[in-house]
């Protein structure tokens, strides 16, 4: 696996292979059905939790119709706090911004909590480029990074490994970026942690640097939250001397009593805990406390482009829990890799390709990635509409047309293989606009059925692979009604519904009265 999203094929290429992989399904299969039994059980202890849910989609909303002022009251405390605030307008910006105050530093480490918005800007492959090491301090991040592989699932990066695949990734590649695994290392998940543990800790204790991201940036006092659950990230935030934060524009709550929302629906929505173990919150610097020096970078990459689409806007309110990938049968088969983003799953079907565009195959399948059946809708967290978003993706791939990209005006054309489905949806518009002409093709249809083929041709074939055409009825259901419920106006021939059941001409016109 390559350590790159870069050139990978359009979704349908990339599932088809990964569903032929029968251990990837099974350790898919395995975890994401744990991780959704014990969520549900988390969930059913509140019984306020239809209210949470909404409160937490309301407040993203307030957020979302106000971002401008939020913004700029989030720059105005950071700064005030002693927080140096960077705006970066793409993934290039930013990674030019934290590279430049790596450098500032004169250190080559730097240590790094998880964190899904540099892992958005390849923020680790910028800085090896420029001789900067980085290191991954959570559990599974650090298994995918030892394994030179890509995270394949929002909260659990290395879902798709067992236990003995990450045994022989720890034996054969740990001594290559720092100390090596222990003698004799097996596949308990005991030695397995002591082994990150030992490994890590020389880590935290030399350096100097620390870049993590944020679950929630609070902008009435400008505090950062981040919520994890082993430890590594307090390690991160506090013992470096310089910590640079890279943060979405859409991560912000109004105040801290609005955390108090998230911080219920989060943890039972990803790691079904009742809170999360570790609860990390830091406004600008303090002395003697923490590190000395703050950079807060504020990314866009995307993000104001799709605050300018109505109904994808909503895809701004994930607070990154997961939930909707453990319950997706597509996720579960194909597995996070095919989505060729790090937003893998539903929330990455309608999120990727608002940041990206839809202009290449890959983002352009993306919408299609989905079997439409609302189990994601029913578990998020924010009460976001996935197969709303999804359809409405769909209709931008097949429509084309003048869309924003990364704040750029421009056309995106039909993707390929599409021409020939928007040809077909034009007809049936014409068609269903006049009554005329659907009526004489519903007759032609219903006399022709025998002339039917079972399976499409040309494009339609791979639409008819899997799925029977459905058959047509002997006659248009205009016809059936006005031959079963038209009474006396029916013509003697074709018969009532009186009588074809053998009533006499008082009953009929009793039940016509």
């Amino acid at each position: 696996m390559s350590s790159t999203y870069l050139g990978m094929p359009a979704f349908p290429e990339a599932a088809a292979a990964a569903t032929r992989d029968e251990r990837l399904r099974a350790n898919l299969r395995h975890a994401t059905h744990t991780i959704r039994d014990r969520r549900a059980k988390a969930v059913a202890e509140l019984e306020d939790w239809a209210e949470l849910r909404a409160a937490g989609a309301a407040l993203k909303n307030r957020v979302l119709r106000h971002l401008d002022h939020y913004l700029e009251q989030v720059e105005e405390k950071v700064t005030a706090a002693g927080g140096v605030v960077h705006w970066a307008a793409d993934a290039a910006e930013a990674n030019r911004i934290v590279t430049e105050l790596v450098r500032a530093t004169g250190e080559r480490e730097v240590v790094k909590v998880k964190s899904m918005a540099t892992q958005e800007i390849g923020l680790n492959e910028a800085l090896e480029r420029e001789g900067i090491r980085c290191y991954e301090t959570d559990l599974a991040e650090l298994i995918v990074q030892l394994g030179d592989d890509l995270p394949s699932h929002i909260l659990v990066p290395a879902i798709h490994r067992n236990r003995s695949e990450i045994r022989d990734i720890f034996r054969e590649r740990m001594a290559s970026w720092g100390r090596a695994a222990p003698e004799g290392l097996t596949d308990s998940p005991a030695q397995l942690t002591d082994a990150a543990r030992l490994h890590l800790r020389e880590k935290f204790l030399r350096a100097r640097v620390g870049i993590s991201g944020a679950n929630f940036l609070v902008a009435d006092t400008g505090t950062a939250v981040v919520v994890e659950s082993e430890g590594n990230g307090r390690m991160c935030l506090t013992l470096p001397e310089t910590l640079i934060s890279v943060v979405g524009i859409e991560k912000i709550v109004p105040s801290r009593r609005d955390l108090e929302v998230y911080l219920q629906l989060l943890p039972r929505s990803s790691t079904a805990e009742r809170m999360n173990p570790y609860t990390s919150m830091w406004t600008g610097t303090t002395d003697g406390d923490g590190p000395s020096t703050f950079h807060l970078v504020l990314l866009d990459n995307g993000r104001t482009d799709t605050l300018a689409d109505p109904v994808g806007r909503q895809a701004l309110r994930c607070i990154r829990c997961s939930a909707c990938l453990n319950v997706c049968p597509v996720y579960e088969r194909a597995g996070g890799h095919a989505y060729g983003s790090p937003y893998p799953g539903p929330i990455g079907a309608i999120l990727t390709p608002q940041l990206r565009g839809t202009s290449t195959a890959l983002d352009a399948s993306l919408p299609y990635a989905s079997s439409l059946c609302g189990a994601c809708y029913e578990v998020c967290p924010v009460a976001i509409d996935i197969p709303e978003v999804l359809l409405h993706l769909r209709e931008r791939v097949v429509q084309g047309g003048r869309v924003t990209v990364r704040g750029r005006r421009r056309t995106v054309r039909p993707a390929r293989g599409h021409t020939s489905e928007r040809a077909v949806l034009r007809a049936a518009q014409w068609v269903l606009d006049r009554p005329g002409a659907l009526r004489a093709a519903q007759r032609l249809a219903s006399r022709t059925r025998g002339l039917h083929p079972r399976r499409l041709p040309g494009p339609g074939r791979a639409w008819t692979d899997s799925r029977e055409l459905p058959r047509v009825p002997s006659e248009p259901f205009r016809d059936w009604w006005r031959r079963t419920r038209g009474g006396a106006q029916e013509s003697p021939g074709r018969g009532s519904r009186a009588g074809t059941s053998g009533a006499s001409g008082d009953d009929r016109g009793q039940e016509e009265r």
